[in-house]
C-alpha cells in the first residue's frame, strides 16, 4: 500500500508529527521497532512537560499512545533495515515487508553510548542497565554502581538512592554538567559515593553477572548492578543506500526539517540542533508535518 507520509519511529516527534498530518487528511502509517515512546519509557519522572505538573515516562507514553489509537492513525511494529528511492517515492524496506510514500519523516532518535568495555554488550541485563526505572527495584538493598554527570545519571542516581543500599557514582570529570538544583539534592543523600575524575576501565564479573567495577585501572568496586548514563549517539544506520548528510552522526536539516534528500524530513534526538528535550521534539514533529501539508498543497 501506498502513503502519503511514513512516519519512522514513535516517540515524541514521530507521534506528533502523525497528529499533525492525520488532522491535515494524510495518509499516515507509523513504524516503531519496539516500544511506543521510545526513551521515554526509560526515564523515571518528568516535570518540564506541558500540562503535567509530574509525570512518569511510560505514563506519558500511554497518554501518546492513546492519541494514536483514538485517531485511527495505522502503526506497524517493525525494524527499518534501509530506505531507497524510486520515481521520487521513498520505499521503506524493513524485517515484515516494503512500504512505499511520497514523503518520509524520520523519528528515529539516539541510543545510549556504551562504555567500550569487551564484556560490556554480554552483561547487558545481567548488572548492567540503561533504565533505573525499569532495572532498579531488581538490586532493592544492594549496592550499584552509576557511571555519568549529566542531569540523567543525576536523576536516576536519586532515584535509585531510594532503592539501593549504596550507590557508587562514577563521573569522568571534576564536576558536575547536570542542573545546579539536582546536583544539591544528589549531595544530600548519605548513601551515594561520589568518585570525580573517575573512568570504568574493567567489569569483572562471576558466572555471567556483573561482579566488580574497576576505576582508573586500580580501585575495585564490589556491585551486583552497573547504571550507564554517558549520553546518546543517533541512530542512524537506516541511510546506508542514500547520501544523506549528517554531522557527527545526526542528520542535518534545514528549518522546515527537510535533509539534503527532497520528500525526507528529520525530528527529535536523532537530528543535529541545539536543544535536546521533550517539548522541542514535539515541535521538530508539528512543523515537519505542517511543511509536508504545505508542500502537498503547493504542488497539487
Amino acid at each position: 500500500m501506498k502513503y502519503d507520509l511514513i512516519i519512522i519511529g514513535m516517540g515524541i516527534s514521530g507521534i506528533s508529527a502523525a497528529i499533525y498530518a492525520k488532522h491535515s487528511g494524510l495518509n499516515v502509517l507509523l513504524i516503531e521497532k519496539n516500544t511506543p515512546g521510545g526513551l521515554l519509557n526509560k526515564i523515571n519522572t518528568i516535570n518540564n512537560y506541558p500540562g503535567y505538573s509530574k509525570i512518569s515516562g511510560p505514563d506519558l507514553s500511554l497518554e501518546l499512545f492513546k492519541s494514536i489509537n483514538d485517531l485511527n492513525i495505522p502503526y506497524k511494529i517493525a525494524e527499518v533495515e534501509s530506505i531507497s528511492i524510486k520515481n521520487d517515492n521513498k520505499i521503506i524496506s524493513t524485517n515484515i515487508g516494503e512500504f512505499e510514500s511520497k514523503y518520509v519523516i524520520v523519528a528515529t532518535g539516539r541510543n545510549n553510548k556504551k562504555l567500550g568495555l569487551s564484556n560490556e554488550e554480554k552483561l547487558l541485563g545481567r548488572g548492567i542497565s540503561t533504565c533505573a526505572l525499569c532495572d532498579g527495584n531488581l538490586y532493592k538493598d544492594k549496592d550499584i554502581a552509576l557511571v555519568g554527570g549529566g542531569n540523567s545519571a543525576i536523576e536516576e542516581a536519586i532515584y535509585l538512592s531510594n532503592i539501593a543500599n549504596k550507590i557508587y557514582l562514577i563521573h569522568r570529570r571534576s564536576s558536575f554538567t547536570a542542573e545546579k538544583s539536582l546536583v544539591e539534592e544528589l549531595l544530600k543523600k548519605k548513601n551515594i559515593e561520589i568518585f570525580y575524575d573517575s573512568n570504568i576501565t574493567e567489569i569483572i564479573e562471576d558466572n555471567n553477572q556483573v561482579k566488580e567495577v574497576v576505576i582508573n585501572n586500580d580501585k575495585h568496586l564490589v556491585v551486583d548492578a552497573l547504571f550507564k548514563y554517558i549520553g546518546f549517539e543517533p541512530n542512524n544506520s537506516i541511510f546506508k543506500n542514500i547520501d544523506i548528510s549528517l554531522e557527527n552522526g545526526y542528520i542535518v536539516v534545514d528549518n522546515h526539517y527537510e535533509t539534503n534528500v527532497k520528500g525526507i524530513y528529520a525530528v527529535g534526538d536523532c537530528i543535529k540542533k541545539n536543544i535536546y528535550q521533550l517539548i522541542t521534539a514535539a515541535n521538530d514533529g508539528a512543523v515537519a508535518s505542517i511543511s509536508i501539508i504545505k508542500k502537498m498543497e503547493k504542488n497539487k
